[in-house]
């Protein structure tokens, strides 16, 4: 994958990120984290993983730019 490719991905991983991070903060304003726990785990796993993922694309930019 080279450096524009892993730029896009990142860019897309960071719309995911910003999106979900928003949908928990919606969550939490509406006390829906305790009503609906299991939901509020999974929008945490998908927000986590984004991270993570972004995290490594990040990575691999950074060692083909070497």
């Amino acid at each position: 994958m080279n450096q524009s490719e892993c730029q896009q991905v990142i860019d897309e991983l960071d719309i995911v990120i910003d999106d979900t991070r928003e949908l928990m903060k919606r969550f939490e304003a509406t006390g829906m984290d305790e009503a609906m726990p299991s939901d509020y785990q999974q929008l945490h796993d998908v927000y986590t993983k984004a991270v993570k993922d972004q995290w490594a694309y990040t990575q691999e930019m950074l060692q083909a730019g070497e």
